[in-house]
């Protein structure tokens, strides 16, 4: 273009009201991002969706200026510029138009801002709507145990868990993880206000008796809506015929709660894990080991003692080979077992042996993806084998949280709170998750967030000594060491808690009292936990 006629190209852009519509194009993209970014996180609507709208609006762009200099909006509709005449053009109205939008849009933003400054323009979280409970969900409420042994608690605690498993693996039904449920009896009389904490619109309770080889199992499963008791029945049989029991319960369940299941489904339901009972006797007393809430080295000892009795009384045994595995990497990963070369050895080749005899084994594939990521801190492939178990166990909360776990390692935040997040609504009442929860936002300095979380932790488990020490660390953080010296000062942590030890120890170090604390520090470094003797 000659510079003589740059003049006239941009009093053609002002005559096509080209400008005019840069402008407004602007001024409703910018009130459409503040819509995203301030309003979108209150609707739990993810952040992807709000980069997408700006991405679009930013493509949008050029297109939008291109159009207007190409058409021109006449009384009788929309026209090519070339085909206009003179007197269609109502330059008088449009200059007014402009200014109502660009007014109307300041408006609406600052009421937007309004909204997300002061608590008093968004909704209390009591008046907030619950979120609906879908008709087609379940929790399994622990089992009491009948038996006149009472060492026999374990058996009792494994059935639930082997009903609920099965249940989980159903995609078209909602299953709360056992985390959420363990805290609760038995047989509770407020059968509709646990629903309500879980979320779901159906429990299922139940008892174990077992003498010799023979085992009653009584179950009910109860419409919390109305206390109504849907269904109940009562199994005795031998201990040979246990896994026909599970089976049948489950696939009861789905029938009374009308739940889709696919072939594969009814597979994993008939499925049988082992045809040898000393094996799945040894199972259930592994496993009641990892279903203990005390992460010590003890109860991950006993877990791999009994996961080890259990393929070698079956070496078919996948389940047991999977939970072997993922005991022996978490054990490494944690510390919690001597992290030796054989270690890790035995968990690779118990991931591979379960993925040999069952490759579309859940279990067996969150394992292989543990074992990466703990034994080997290969985070791609760690991702890859978490994600096709995904499919597997639709309802299982630790394939969400372990992908957390795994994207917090790479330093993927916005994942990392999606998986928290996804993980949670499985398991709403399990406080490892809530606490894991607090611990991500602190270390990103969230503080109110962290403080939300630790806050439902002592809903659940009052007075629980962790949540009580990151709320100090928080205080800590934010420079109020009275109300972290509030907080922290009546705690008594066990001597093997190092997290509670190192926040007091720091405490001291920031009041310059550190005196007080030193001899208590020592005596527990004299007395080491026996079972990291390797340490």
């Amino acid at each position: 273009m000659k510079e003589s006629d740059a003049p006239g190209f941009f009093a053609e852009l002002k005559r096509r009201n080209v400008y005019k519509v840069a402008v407004g194009y602007v001024v409703v993209a910018w009130l459409l991002i503040q819509i995203a970014t301030q309003v979108f996180p209150f609707f739990d609507i993810p952040n992807w969706i709000v980069r997408l709208v700006v991405l679009l609006l930013v493509i949008g762009f050029p297109p939008a200026l291109v159009i207007s200099w190409a058409f021109e909006l006449t009384p009788a509709g929309l026209k090519r510029t070339a085909d206009v005449l003179p007197n269609e053009l109502n330059s008088g109205r449009r200059p007014r138009t402009l200014a109502v939008v660009v007014v109307a849009c300041a408006l609406l933003a600052a009421g937007l801002l309004l909204f997300r400054l002061f608590p008093g323009f968004s909704p209390s979280p009591a008046a907030s709507a619950e979120p609906a409970i879908a008709a087609k969900s379940i929790a399994v409420l622990p089992f009491e145990n009948l038996s006149a042994e009472k060492a026999n608690a374990y058996f009792a605690d494994g059935i639930q868990d082997e009903i609920l498993t099965r249940l989980s693996k159903i995609a078209d039904l909602k299953v709360i993880s056992r985390t959420s449920t363990q805290h609760y009896k038995s047989a509770p009389a407020n059968v509709p206000e646990i629903a309500r904490q879980l979320g779901v619109a159906h429990i299922l309770e139940g008892s174990v008796q077992k003498h010799g080889d023979r085992v009653r199992v009584n179950v009910q499963l109860i419409r919390a809506a109305n206390d109504a008791h849907v269904w109940a029945e009562s199994f005795d049989r031998h201990l040979t015929d246990i896994f026909a029991v599970e089976t049948e319960v489950a696939k009861t369940i789905a029938d009374q709660l009308r739940v889709h299941l696919t072939g594969r489904e009814e597979e994993v339901l008939a499925a049988k894990p082992t045809g040898n009972p000393e094996a799945y006797d040894a199972y259930l007393r592994g496993l009641a080991f990892t279903l203990k809430t005390q992460n010590t080295p003890g109860n991950y000892l006993g877990a791999q003692k009994y996961f080890r009795e259990a393929v070698r009384l079956d070496p078919k045994f996948a389940l047991a080979w999977a939970l072997l595995s993922y005991v022996d990497s978490r054990g490494y990963r944690t510390l919690n077992l001597q992290p030796t070369d054989a270690l890790r050895e035995e968990a690779r080749q118990a991931a591979e042996n379960a993925l040999t005899l069952q490759p579309t084994l859940g279990e067996a594939l969150v394992a292989k993806g543990f074992y990466y990521y703990g034994c080997l801190s290969d985070f791609e492939n760690a991702v890859k084998y978490y994600e096709q178990a995904r499919q597997f166990l639709p309802n299982s909360s630790r394939v969400p949280e372990s992908l957390a776990f795994v994207t917090r390692s790479q330093g993927k935040w916005e994942k990392t709170e999606s998986y928290f997040n996804e993980a949670a609504r499985l398991d709403p009442r399990n406080v490892s998750l809530l606490t894991r929860q607090a611990q991500f936002y602190i270390t990103l300095r969230r503080f109110p967030e962290a403080q939300l979380k630790l806050d439902r932790i002592l809903e659940i488990v009052p007075g629980d000594i962790d949540a009580l020490i990151e709320k100090g660390a928080i205080a800590q953080a934010e420079g109020d060491l009275p109300r972290a010296a509030a907080l922290l000062a009546p705690l008594h942590p066990a001597p093997g808690d190092p997290t509670a030890w190192e926040t007091l120890a720091y405490q001291a170090i920031l009041e310059r009292q550190t005196a007080p604390i030193i001899p208590r520090l020592q005596e527990i470094l004299a007395r080491p936990d026996p079972a990291l003797g390797y340490l």
